[in-house]
């Protein structure tokens, strides 16, 4: 049985925050004197549920726990540092991570001040690890259109300096994506790539919006999608790749366990699936846990995750010669030995 952290790959969904390590989260809060509640100390990982308001309210407000550890520029370039250490550990070459710069604005001074210590520091981790960084500017839909449109407006000015796509996160049963079309469109114009969470607490309807109103490049999560055959079949037909992350489709309560996760059932329909670990802070596991599941709980073979690698470095942003090598380094994994 090949190693999976051997197997090159890319990394598509990983939030900011939710990638610190959490020994570093904890050492951050000793620093700054900030008291972090059992669910992030002792009784790590938290026992989650996002399948009701109340469940996903206390997922954010850990989140926003955790978020309030960063300070300084200084604790932005070490986390994006470690976040590149355990990527390359993993094996993974190229990282697209998904930052809200108006969850920074408070202590960095504004958005762009945050957006640009973000990219310095992925600059900086990219350096030191070999591993490429693109950032996903990912705006809030619980709070106003107009705000998505000042991200939106923020990651095209930086397009080309390190910003690659826009995204759209947070509780979608809150804020259709009808209402934030136009900060994708000033997104689109810029030449980002557009990816919107979807599918995941809301059905396949939210999905459908995702692609018809934001005109979707890929779908962080879409799992929802697999609960209505035509959606399936548009998906894998638009060529439309889904962001899956079974741990925390698990954790959140979408699905009862790793094997209910419809990978294959998506796979075999032709949608591109690319894996991703979302936020192993609050669920734990990372990307490499997420391969495992494919082998261990889907049954895939080592050709089976080599196409998922596949699929992941051919749906991101990754450079020409990045690309290149990722996708020679995934068949010297499959074909020797």
């Amino acid at each position: 049985m090949r190693s999976l952290d051997a197997l090159p790959k890319a990394h598509l969904h990983l939030h900011l925050t939710g990638a610190m390590r959490h020994a570093t989260l904890v050492e951050l809060a000793g620093r700054h004197g900030i008291r972090l509640p059992p669910a992030l100390t002792e009784d790590w990982p938290p026992q989650l549920s996002g399948i009701d308001e109340r469940g996903w309210f206390r997922f954010q407000r850990l989140y926003d726990m955790a978020r309030s550890v960063l300070r300084t520029p200084a604790d932005l370039r070490r986390l994006l540092a470690e976040i590149a250490q355990d990527e390359r550990a993993e094996g993974s070459g190229w990282l697209e991570i998904q930052v809200d710069p108006d969850g920074y604005a408070a202590r960095f001074g504004g958005i762009t001040a945050a957006l640009e210590h973000q990219l310095e520091g992925a600059a900086e981790a990219r350096a030191a690890t070999g591993v490429g960084i693109g950032v996903i500017v990912a705006a809030n839909r619980t709070k106003h259109p107009l705000e998505a449109r000042t991200l939106a407006r923020l990651a095209a000015q930086y397009a080309g300096h390190g910003v690659t796509g826009f995204g759209l996160s947070n509780d979608e049963r809150r804020g259709p994506p009808h209402d934030f079309a136009r900060a994708f469109r000033i997104a689109e114009q810029a030449g980002l790539l557009l990816v919107p969470h979807g599918g995941e607490l809301a059905g396949p309807a939210s999905v459908a919006a995702c692609l018809d109103d934001l005109h979707a490049d890929r779908i962080g999560h879409g799992v929802r999608a697999a609960e209505d055959p035509a959606l399936v079949k548009r998906l894998a037909a638009e060529g439309v790749t889904c962001e899956v992350c079974p741990s925390s489709n698990v954790a959140l309560g979408v699905a009862a366990s790793p094997a209910q996760v419809p990978l294959r059932q998506l796979l075999e329909a032709g949608v591109p699936v690319a894996l991703g670990a979302d936020d192993p802070l609050l669920f734990g596991p990372r990307l490499i846990a997420q391969y495992e599941i494919a082998r261990h709980a889907h049954g895939f073979s080592d050709p089976e995750l080599a196409d998922l690698a596949r699929t992941a470095v051919l749906s991101s942003t990754a450079p020409e010669p990045v690309r290149a090598r990722l996708l020679a380094g995934i068949d010297d994994w499959l074909f020797s030995a």
